[in-house]
């Protein structure tokens, strides 16, 4: 494997192993649970404005999971692309660009919204990517 596919490897493997301890953690361990039990319950017993069919608490838990989701699906593609069809991936710059713009959301989000963890694994990540992709277009 060359340096550039090693490199968007490691970047959609970051983003995997996050996304699958976010899916673990959003369903086992208390690590994605509000500190304050109180607000949990009340989180199960309120709706959402949009829907009396669910609550807080359901959206949370199905909000999370369905975060994990994405970030495991990217690392599956993205992973996949430059092992199994390099030419595929590195002659399309739509490809690219979305991998591109979803890692920066990711980075934005992180950052805003998150903590330092994710921050810093999707820095690790947005790094590796954008080397792989000057490397492949240097070359």
């Amino acid at each position: 494997m060359d340096a550039k596919s090693l490199l968007m490897v490691l970047s959609a493997f970051v983003i995997l192993a996050l996304g699958v301890m976010h899916l673990l953690y959003t369903f086992w361990g208390p690590k994605l649970l509000p500190r304050d039990s109180v607000l949990i319950e009340s989180m199960k017993g309120v709706s959402l404005v949009i829907t009396k069919e669910t609550t807080v608490w359901k959206a949370w838990i199905g909000f999370n999971a369905s975060h994990s989701m994405a970030a495991i699906l990217f690392g599956l593609v993205f992973g996949y692309f430059p092992i199994a069809q390099p030419d595929v991936f590195y002659n399309s710059e739509y490809l690219q660009t979305v991998g591109l713009l979803m890692l920066v959301g990711l980075l934005v989000l992180a950052r805003t919204y998150w903590f330092s963890a994710p921050f810093f694994g999707i820095s690790i990540s947005l790094a590796c990517y954008i080397v792989s992709m000057l490397i492949a277009h240097l070359q």
